[in-house]
């Protein structure tokens, strides 16, 4: 079984602007109370819907990156596979969504366990550059392609 062609490269410093947007609302999330946390909390999970529909790039966190931030900088050195941080974008939709889900039928304490979950990925990607979702869909290929052989 082979894989699909690789798609067009994405810049690598957009998903991790967009982690650090989106790490700075997971804090408001753990900062506020309810309601209005789980208002902040139901933007991320939207954040990462689209993310994970559209890409990295059609989330609005990448429209800002690409509007105030690109321009002002050199162009990458390399170019990303857009792949692994769209899949990174649904495993952040799935923590945070089953968080929103939980809050919505009466398990308040869902909301701060998802934030804090989806905040230290987000920490990670944005100041390291580990991408643990994208580290997810890698080790996925990997078991695929073995499992193929």
């Amino acid at each position: 079984m082979s894989l699909p062609p690789t798609p067009a490269g994405i810049d690598p410093r957009g998903p991790r602007f967009g982690a650090a947007l989106t790490a700075v609302l997971l804090v408001l999330v753990l900062a506020l109370p309810a309601p209005a946390s789980v208002v902040v909390l139901a933007v991320v999970v939207a954040s990462f819907a689209v993310g994970a529909v559209r890409g990295v790039g059609g989330t609005w966190q990448g429209w800002v990156y690409r509007r105030f931030v690109r321009p002002r900088l050199a162009a990458p050195i390399e170019l990303e596979d857009p792949r692994p941080p769209r899949f990174a974008q649904l495993v952040g939709l799935v923590i945070t969504g089953l968080g929103l889900l939980l809050a919505l039928v009466g398990v308040a304490a869902a909301v701060p366990v998802a934030a804090a979950l989806a905040l230290v990925a987000a920490f990670l990607n944005a100041v390291f550059g580990l991408c643990l979702g994208c580290e997810m869909y890698l080790l996925g290929v990997r078991l695929r392609a073995r499992a193929a052989a």
